[in-house]
């Protein structure tokens, strides 16, 4: 059984962790591993210390003509090497901390030729004919091969033992695998960033209170609507023809047509030939799961630009402009689509949560109890954030933020949460945000309406 594990190396030097989930699932099951990576010269050492857990060998593909790709020149340069390759599987974490995206897997399962699993949440059964999958959304999955996972954070990457050994790294370059110069790199990428700048979006005044004050505050905020409605920062001439992929994303298409057409999510095949007879100016999808997986696939088969998570959309009457946060939220950049239709994915938010919202931070891990009490007494569903999921305190499926889900309730009350980027872009269009936390210079003061300075525990409900 031949598998190879598509990595990335972060900006920090290491592994990106959902590469490091989908490599810890890949030696699990055993077979020959060959990891495969694009970047510069100098990710060779990096390649070669991972090879000491288990992989046979690592391919590098590294040439000037690469640089500066989006999604879908990454993908493309990536299948080729695949070719080269003929693995039976090919591992994909969900997405990298750079772009955020979760692109480049249902991109490479096109130009690749195979099955695709997404949102993968721990391989079940495997062998040389088929695998499957419990999925975060899907429940179990099978797919024959070959088939691409991409998968999610579900597990640790191992530490290599003493008596591991390295196991080899080979560079390639375009001409190693017959590369079309016109499709790789910059050259080759439909989406183009105009401009990026400091992430300031979000941010609120907060007014701070007394725990007396908390159950009024919360009554009277629930009076209010439950998400705020997107706005429409386009001035002048809209866009003629938009398609908009289901209603979760009407608001945004409204900011830049006056008439959307909404459009039922249908196959790949169906929306690739549905969106290539149409032509419209723009197709504008959900954020949800399976919505993401299509638009990507969609993508690739057409040869589109698309740009993800889009938290705004602007237009000139000519040209899509979006606006999306990369680098783990950090910055926000505008975007351009060089091919037409332009398409983006936009931040819906998922409808199966409560209307009242308790995020238990990491500065109640100590106190789950009293905080699962009063999120019963107010009726409210309880939620966390990235750093409890990764102590085990809750499960995954619990997790808001930018390796979590979106979520916009009337009121998001968060207990000992510090407030940074990653949870924030997850929870940033609730109604009425309720921050509590002992830390007077805590970020999460930033993007709250309400805030109370103290203990948790020491408050009486």
């Amino acid at each position: 059984m031949k598998i190879v594990v598509c990595i990335r190396q972060g900006l920090d030097g290491e592994i990106n962790p959902f590469d490091a989930c989908a490599y810890e699932e890949a030696l699990k099951i055993g077979g020959e591993i060959t990891l495969l990576s694009m970047g510069p010269l100098t990710a060779r050492d990096f390649l070669l210390r991972l090879t000491r857990l288990g992989a046979k060998k690592a391919i590098l593909l590294s040439d000037k003509a690469f640089a500066g790709a989006d999604t879908l020149a990454t993908a493309y340069t990536l299948a080729l090497a695949i070719e080269k390759l003929k693995p039976d599987y090919i591992f994909c974490g969900r997405q990298t901390l750079v772009g955020d995206t979760a692109q480049t897997g249902p991109m490479l399962s096109v130009y690749a030729k195979t099955n695709i699993i997404t949102n993968v949440m721990g391989v079940l059964a495997a062998n040389e004919s088929e695998i499957t999958c419990k999925t975060r959304d899907y429940g179990e999955i099978t797919a024959t091969v070959p088939a691409l996972l991409t998968v999610e954070r579900i597990n640790n990457l191992r530490l290599p033992s003493i008596r591991s050994k390295m196991g080899e790294v080979e560079v390639w370059t375009a001409k190693d695998i017959n590369a079309d110069l016109n499709r790789t790199g910059l050259t080759g990428s439909p989406t183009r960033v105009l401009e990026t700048k400091e992430n300031l979006s979000g941010r609120r005044r907060c007014k701070y209170i007394t725990a007396d004050e908390l159950s009024t505050v919360i009554s009277e905020s629930l009076k209010k609507s439950t998400e705020k409605v997107v706005e429409n920062t386009t001035d002048g001439e809209k866009l003629k023809k938009v398609f908009c992929v289901g209603q979760a994303p009407l608001e945004y298409a409204k900011a830049v047509c006056e008439n959307p057409t909404v459009i039922s999510l249908d196959t790949v095949d169906k929306m690739a030939e549905f969106i290539k007879n149409e032509k419209p100016d723009a197709v504008i999808w959900g954020s949800d799961s399976l919505s993401k997986q299509i638009s990507a696939q969609v993508a690739a088969m057409l040869n589109l630009g698309l740009c993800a998570d889009c938290t705004s959309l602007q237009t000139d009457g000519q040209i899509l402009y979006m606006v999306r946060p990369a680098l783990a939220g950090s910055v926000v950049a505008k975007i351009k689509s060089i091919t037409t239709p332009a398409m983006a994915t936009v931040r819906t938010t998922q409808n199966d949560m409560a209307n009242i919202l308790v995020a238990a931070g990491f500065g109640v891990k100590e106190n789950l109890d009293k905080v699962k009490t009063f999120a019963e007494s107010i009726g409210a569903d309880l939620v966390t954030t990235r750093k409890m999921v990764d102590n085990d305190f809750f499960p995954y499926e619990k997790q808001v933020g930018l390796t979590g889900k979106t979520v916009a309730p009337s009121v998001y009350i968060a207990l000992g949460v510090a407030g940074v980027v990653h949870h924030i872009v997850g929870m940033q269009r609730a109604g009425t945000v309720i921050a509590i936390n002992p830390d007077k210079d805590a970020p999460i003061f930033d993007y709250a309406d309400y805030g109370i300075i103290a203990n948790f525990e020491d408050i009486k409900f």
